[in-house]
């Protein structure tokens, strides 16, 4: 499959949050992804469901949220209600994650488990054949910015051979200090949807950077 770019409005201008989505569309943007963050699974707090609804009503893209907060069972219902096109949860925040993701599914939409860097990929196998993506952490969770950890690497080739071997139909997701001079590498070994912040965001115009980072893993 062509990867997927998925710009994550933790990098974007609040003050022009709606122009930057646009200009995401116009630069091939695949997902809208949102960081959600409750400052006690990570230290920031950043936004909520009432952001994701004012997004859902300036896009047709599909809405990607990652809960990055504790007791996310408590929040599925409220994102499901704003526009969330699918909802990633975190294996280290939940005491019940089968429980979690049929719950996230009973809602109609796409359930995805995350796992920090330092989490072994053994703590989500047991979950693969029920999530629609798992999402590999590339950084340690709470702020944009930060350079990608090669740990990341070798789990993205785990979880690609375990997709081939088992006839596993989860996306790998991958998001963390994602830029043009990695992107390609990263793509090749098996991940198929990119989120992408302060390479997108941060300097330039957003969507020739997009297009860029497409042509990147389209060598």
């Amino acid at each position: 499959m062509t990867p997927l770019l998925a710009p994550s409005l933790l990098s974007a201008d609040f003050t022009k949050l709606e122009d930057q989505i646009k200009q995401c569309e116009q630069g091939g943007a695949d997902w809208i992804h949102l960081d959600v963050m409750d400052g006690c699974f990570v230290p920031p707090i950043t936004f909520g469901p009432i952001i994701c609804q004012a997004v859902k009503k300036v896009t047709t893209l599909p809405i990607d949220v990652h809960l990055m907060i504790i007791e996310p069972e408590r929040q599925i219902e409220p994102f499901v209600q704003a526009g969330a096109d699918s909802v990633t949860v975190h294996v280290e925040s939940c005491n019940h994650l089968h429980r979690v993701i049929q719950t996230i599914h009973s809602k109609k939409i796409k359930a995805g488990v995350a796992l920090n860097p330092a989490t072994p990929l053994a703590m989500i196998e047991p979950i693969l054949s029920e999530v629609d993506l798992v999402l590999v952490m590339s950084v340690n969770p709470g702020w944009g910015g930060q350079q990608y950890l090669s740990v990341a690497s070798e789990k993205i080739r785990t979880l690609a051979q375990w997709k081939k071997e088992k006839n596993l139909k989860l996306l790998i997701e991958v998001d963390g200090g994602i830029h043009q001079n990695n992107i390609q590498e990263i793509v090749g070994i098996g991940a198929e949807v990119i989120v992408v912040g302060n390479a997108v965001f941060h300097h330039g115009n957003i969507q020739e950077n997009l297009n860029e980072l497409r042509k990147q893993f389209n060598k």
